[in-house]
């Protein structure tokens, strides 16, 4: 029987794809991806032509049958998203979770996914660490946050430009001002940054300089 491929994209470095990713989607009947013009610019990069299929948080709930039946039916399906890891704050454990109800092979390849390299950047305990993915931005929000607060393990969070300031604002009112941080952008990319300090450092920094890029944000654990 066919299969469901789970391939991570570069989230930034195109050189950082693999080379199985790279085969695989060669030779998959159908790619489901979050947005087509995007994705082929992706195999237009490495000379890939393939069958594009738009698979995103808004359409995937209707498109799960119609995607297992294909696979029923002899084809292999791949599974990307416009950077990343699907099913990582990307869609995709949707199709997984179905594939594997129907007793679908799932096979799922290693690669790029941007909490990792903001861990390991952070200098901060890496040995147990938690990953939030992006806030709820609104019901449920500050209840989440007072549930981290007593988290002795590292937290790991993905952040936008525009909602940064909010974010670091909250952490603050949370985990007080002196707690350790990191704040990731571009990850991989020309404009690459890391920065490094106290909660009130950090929101200092940007309350003085626009925030651009994609953010991972990474926050000491509470101390014992």
């Amino acid at each position: 029987m066919a299969k469901l491929y789970v391939v991570p994209t570069p989230i930034g470095n195109l050189d950082d794809i693999t080379i199985r990713a790279i085969k695989v989607l060669e030779n998959a009947d159908i790619i489901l991806c979050e947005d087509t013009r995007r994705s082929q610019k992706l195999l237009n990069h490495f000379g890939l032509k393939s069958n594009l299929r738009s698979h995103h948080k808004f359409n995937e709930h209707k498109a799960l049958d119609k995607i297992v039946d294909e696979i029923i039916l002899g084809n292999n399906v791949a599974l990307i998203t416009d950077a990343g890891t699907p099913g990582i704050s990307d869609p995709g454990f949707l199709i997984i979770r179905s594939c594997l109800t129907k007793k679908i092979e799932v096979e799922c390849l290693p690669g790029p996914t941007a909490l990792i390299p903001g861990l390991i950047l952070s200098g901060l305990p890496m040995d147990k660490f938690i990953f939030e993915g992006f806030l709820t931005p609104k019901k449920g929000r500050s209840s989440k946050l007072k549930a981290l607060f007593s988290e002795t393990r590292t937290m790991i969070f993905y952040e936008s430009p525009h909602k940064l300031i909010k974010t670091l604002n909250d952490f603050q009112s949370t985990f007080g001002s002196e707690r350790r941080i990191s704040v990731s952008r571009e990850l991989t990319k020309i404009y690459e940054e890391t920065i490094r300090g106290s909660i009130k450092e950090i929101l200092k920094i940007f309350e003085n300089k626009k925030p651009k890029g994609e953010f991972v944000i990474v926050v000491n654990g509470r101390k014992n």
